[in-house]
């Protein structure tokens, strides 16, 4: 009966020790071919959450309004109501409109005038250079970003 237990006590004693080795000395050539196994999935995941948040904030991101500028508007009245004509732009003081770049004449005929950004000279809008400092005008059509009036919603405006 004390052999039976002394062998038990034995084949315990050596499979502890297995046990041990397994852990202590592994067989490394196996775990280092598990490596990709263990790396993939957490590649996978940060590509899909890096994929997921970019497409949405792609799709939530605030956008500006833009409206095209159809058709002639008002010129601007200074404080005691003079006009202010724009720079860079056509206008006729005649109808105290500004018209949409790249317009000659008005729809009456008359011919439109433009001021030059650079000299600030007079002159007429369908002369392409200004024949004081020779500054090509070649304005395309325009576009004008509306802006709410105040501050953004919950705080100061952005600095």
């Amino acid at each position: 009966m004390s052999g039976d237990i002394g062998a038990a006590l034995e084949q315990l004693w050596n499979d502890l020790l297995g046990f041990v080795e397994k852990i202590v000395s592994p067989d490394w050539g196996a775990l280092v071919l598990l490596i990709p196994l263990a790396l993939a999935p957490l590649v996978l995941l940060h590509l899909a959450m890096s994929g997921g948040l970019w497409t949405y904030f792609g799709i939530t991101k605030p956008r500006p309004k833009v409206r095209w500028e159809e058709g002639p508007r008002p010129l601007e009245l200074a404080a005691g109501g003079a006009p202010i004509p724009p720079v860079g732009l056509p206008f006729s003081l005649r109808t105290g409109l500004v018209y949409p770049p790249a317009v000659a004449r008005t729809d009456d005929g008359e011919d439109l005038a433009v001021i030059c950004p650079m000299c600030g000279v007079q002159r007429v809008a369908q002369l392409p250079a200004c024949g004081n400092c020779g500054l090509v005008l070649n304005v395309k059509r325009g576009m004008t970003v509306a802006r709410p009036p105040g501050p953004p919603p919950g705080g100061a405006a952005i600095a």
